[in-house]
């Protein structure tokens, strides 16, 4: 690769050499290659440590105060699918939370259980 100056894209632009180009052009990388080669990985739904507890309060900004069945208090905020159908959670609720295994006191609320119910 070649640096150059000009003026229209500040002090220094990058150009390749039409040779670099086309042998990357020829070149087939999979996108979950690149990811594998590199580490990524995105927070999957089934990476998420499920819990069941209980709604204590409501605190500012749609986040909830959740004491779990093992007594551990942790704040979570309602899922994406929960926001968008619009299911209500109060104090009292009994709620399925999705703990990150990266910091488990905060989590998701991925579901609102009725009176009587188990954990799914």
């Amino acid at each position: 690769m070649k640096c150059i100056a000009s003026p229209l894209w500040g002090s220094r632009a990058t150009v390749r050499a039409p040779f670099e180009r086309d042998s990357l052009e020829s070149k087939s990388i999979d996108r979950v290659e690149v990811i594998r080669e590199i580490g990524a990985h995105a927070l999957a739904r089934d990476d998420l440590i499920q819990a069941t507890g209980k709604v204590d309060k409501i605190l500012g900004g749609g986040r909830y105060q959740i004491t779990l069945d093992s007594g551990q208090v942790v704040t979570a905020q309602l899922s994406g699918r929960m926001r968008r159908f619009r299911i209500r959670v109060i104090p009292g609720d009994r709620v399925t939370v999705g703990l990150s295994p990266y910091d488990p006191t905060h989590g998701f609320i991925t579901f609102r259980l009725r009176e009587g119910q188990d954990a799914p």
